[in-house]
């Protein structure tokens, strides 16, 4: 049967194992251990197809993790389904906590501003003290200089009239 196999794969090209689909709608394949045709040992690889296929499309997360390590080789074996499910519920139940915890943290802190345990909290300026435009909302349209450091003004092309 495997030189069935291996005269199959050299005369119609490379094969491909499907290996499971996920919620997204992505393909994995493996693609088996093989010898080329000029003899050379070829090792396993491992590929998916995406629901998406325009790359510049691709959002982070469209790949699950599980999967993710699987085609990076980090797991021997695919993800199930169960497992699959079990983590997606992990991480909503995570996701409900960091909520809740946030919450609590700032009720206590409204309480403790109401208190006078804490100061209240005070607009911080942007940029660095140094700066010769430290503290302004607006940037000048002027170039400025201060002893050693040169801040560049801002320009804005003028609108043809």
């Amino acid at each position: 049967m495997s030189r069935l196999a291996e005269v199959l794969r050299r005369t119609f090209g490379v094969v491909r194992v499907h290996v499971g689909t996920d919620h997204l709608g992505n393909k994995y394949y493996l693609i088996p251990e093989q010898k080329s045709w000029t003899g050379k040992h070829v090792r396993a690889k491992r590929m998916v197809v995406a629901a998406n296929p325009s790359e510049y499309e691709y959002i982070e997360g469209s790949i699950p993790m599980e999967w993710d390590a699987w085609i990076r080789g980090r797991r021997k074996e695919p993800p199930s389904v169960e497992e699959l499910l079990k983590n997606e519920s992990q991480r909503e139940q995570i996701k409900v906590k960091a909520k809740e915890v946030e919450e609590n943290d700032l009720a206590l802190r409204a309480k403790e501003y109401k208190e006078g345990l804490v100061a209240t909290p005070r607009t911080v300026a942007k940029g660095h003290a140094a700066a010769a435009n430290f503290g302004k909302e607006e940037i000048s349209e002027e170039p400025t200089s201060t002893a050693n450091t040169f801040q560049p003004g801002s320009w804005m092309p003028s609108s043809k009239k």
